[in-house]
């Protein structure tokens, strides 16, 4: 079982620094909510974007907060469903994880370039974005090496400055409210409740993400529990209090499409539109290198626990684990050139399954352990721990069955997400029949 504190880390997350890399895993800004806005309007995207955090993100920020504090391991969601499942779910936890990695941390380069080439448009010609995802990789690959508690740090000033633009933004709305802004609402469009909370459940999606470090955590048992409600708050705030305030100028909700954001701040100031340009750009730029700090501790267990090289469990005096770090970042830079969107069916799958495993092992664990000493424990008893999954499981499996025929490429996203789940075990067997063999050369 992975090692429950890394006494050689230099530094630690603390409370403010992990609510920050939280925002980043889950979040990172208001960006994304314009295809929402688009297909619901103004007041029924905020009813949304109010709905979806009571039904999907407080429960699992609930789950997190006890798991957390209960078994504050390095590894997170790995270790909990070990100890309640045993290996084999376990590490099926782990893969769902580090296989969607591939394919989701493509976007966040992309995410960076598309909002650089607004201020320099020959960042998106040719090879330059590729080459420019690759620096961007790098940079945060170097910054990863000095450890969480710097990772953390950065994601914490990042937070104020990706968000300080929309702040202003929320008093120049607040200033016009009642005057016309870019386009008078003509239009009142007919509002798909569910659609627009599968777009809110991406936009909300990734809470767990941040267990994985605990053992980098300065006083887990207390700090996540306040840092998941204090992420709850600040998603939810930043999202819907910009959608607000724009609401109150009159703009028409049919128009918001990607860049949205930009138009309305340009319309206010030329500065303030570069200011939120530059905030997409630290979009991209803290939601890779807050996930570059998860992802990276799943290898590191599974090292481990032998089911990879024990190489992967190198770390740094930082407490970074180096080789795994980078092992990751050369799979994502392979990854650039694949293109692909981040689509509903794909997410929702391989990140729905391994959420569902987490909801079963905080039941398991209730049922198993009762004295495990948990310093946060959800309110309400047994019959709340065992409900409180319950919303989410539904929403998963409803999201899977609406988008059931996305495409990915020429691939259905279902069919290849149902693939590369059914090759986790394979994965697993594989590794203990390398194990043995390794461990029968080392005893001959």
């Amino acid at each position: 079982m992975a090692k429950t504190m890394r006494a050689s880390s230099r530094t630690s997350l603390t409370v403010f620094p992990l609510i920050a890399a939280t925002y980043f895993m889950v979040a990172g800004g208001p960006y994304g909510l314009e295809e929402l806005v688009q297909k619901a309007g103004f007041s029924r995207s905020i009813f949304i974007l109010l709905l979806t955090p009571l039904i999907w993100s407080l429960p699992t920020a609930l789950m997190v907060g006890e798991l957390s504090s209960a078994i504050p391991e390095e590894g997170g969601f790995y270790a909990w469903v070990t100890r309640a499942m045993g290996a084999f779910w376990g590490f099926q936890e782990a893969w769902l994880s580090l296989v969607a990695s591939v394919f989701d941390m493509a976007i966040y380069p992309t995410i960076f370039v598309l909002y650089l080439s607004r201020l320099w448009p020959a960042a998106a010609v040719g090879h330059n974005g590729v080459i420019i995802g690759v620096l961007m990789i790098t940079a945060c690959t170097l910054w990863n090496l000095r450890g969480a508690g710097e990772v953390g740090g950065a994601s914490l000033l990042m937070t104020v400055a990706l968000l300080a633009p929309f702040a202003l933004m929320i008093v120049y709305a607040l200033g016009q409210a009642g005057h016309p802004g870019m386009h008078v609402v003509k239009t009142s469009p007919q509002t798909d409740l569910f659609g627009g909370i599968m777009i809110a459940m991406w936009n909300y999606m990734g809470w767990d993400n941040a267990s994985t470090v605990a053992g980098e955590v300065e006083n887990p048992q207390r700090t996540y529990p306040l840092a998941m409600m204090g992420a709850v708050a600040l998603v939810a705030g930043t999202y819907v209090l910009p959608v607000a305030a724009i609401a109150l100028t009159g703009v028409d909700p049919s128009q918001w499409t990607t860049g949205a954001w930009v138009e309305v701040a340009q319309s206010y100031s030329r500065y303030l539109g570069i200011a939120v340009v530059v905030g997409g750009m630290i979009c991209g730029l803290g939601m890779f290198n807050a996930l570059i700090m998860s992802y990276s501790r799943l290898p590191l267990v599974l090292a481990e626990d032998g089911y990879l090289p024990a190489v992967f469990a190198r770390t740094l005096k930082s407490g970074a684990p180096w080789v795994a770090i980078l092992a990751c970042a050369l799979a994502w830079t392979a990854s650039l050139g694949l293109s692909f969107e981040r689509l509903i069916t794909f997410d929702v799958l391989l990140y729905g399954l391994s959420l569902i495993l987490e909801f079963v092992a905080l039941i398991i664990l209730r049922v198993r352990e009762p004295e495990l000493p948990r310093p946060f424990r959800i309110p309400g008893g047994m019959i709340i721990a065992c409900l409180l999954g319950v919303a989410p499981a539904l929403l998963i499996v409803m999201a899977l069955f609406r988008n059931r025929s996305e495409q990915m490429g020429s691939f259905s996203a279902l069919t290849l997400g149902l693939v590369l789940i059914a090759a986790g075990p394979v994965v697993y067997f594989a590794s203990r029949l390398w194990r043995r063999g390794s461990k029968a050369a080392a005893a001959n």
